[in-house]
């Protein structure tokens, strides 16, 4: 069993990431899932990104690390998007870090720190074609090129949120096989 803290995206903790935690759980892992919106969610990426970035980048990741203090240090991060963010910081600054797995999103390791920490192994997951993920692409590939522990996985197809099912995006081909990848990964982390 795998300690999991899994963060949300931009539309907030949906019945989507809600359920995908469930898969993770069924598949015998401790997930934790803080809401970083206070119990808000918004019908759109557009909406949930005007409610960030009213609220600021750096809170919500911030609020984030703050959700993670009180839960065990040997967890794996996992983000959806905008999740990605405290994930991927605490992936890379907290120690005792398990793995990563991002999804939709990275964001360059230069953000939180010199270098990815050694051991620490972390997946990225995006469609090939997903317009935001366009802008996430070279840190992405920077960040297999330069750590031996990382992957890249990306799907046919052009959406974003794909593993959500609660969202028009969700493509279930390539969320049973993000999921049956994630759930391999996390069984490595036992």
């Amino acid at each position: 069993m795998t300690e999991v803290v899994l963060f949300h995206h931009s539309q907030g903790l949906t019945p989507g990431v809600a359920a995908f935690a469930d898969e993770l759980r069924a598949a015998g892992h401790t997930v934790h899932t803080p809401d970083l919106f206070d119990g808000r969610t918004f019908g759109s990426l557009e909406e949930g990104m005007g409610y960030v970035e009213q609220t600021g980048f750096g809170e919500i990741t911030e609020r984030g690390v703050r959700a993670a203090e009180h839960l065990p240090r040997d967890a794996v991060y996992v983000g959806f998007s905008l999740g990605v963010l405290p994930a991927q910081k605490l992936a890379q600054t907290r120690p005792g870090a398990r793995g990563a797995l991002l999804f939709h999103a990275c964001i360059p390791v230069s953000e939180f720190g010199a270098a990815w920490p050694h051991g620490v192994p972390v997946q990225v997951h995006a469609m090939e074609a997903d317009p935001y993920f366009a802008e996430d692409i070279d840190a992405a590939h920077a960040l297999v090129s330069d750590c031996a522990a990382a992957e890249m996985f990306l799907y046919p197809g052009d959406q974003h949120l794909f593993a959500d099912d609660s969202l028009p995006s969700y493509d279930p081909d390539a969320a049973k096989l993000l999921t049956r990848r994630a759930i391999e990964f996390l069984g490595s982390r036992c």
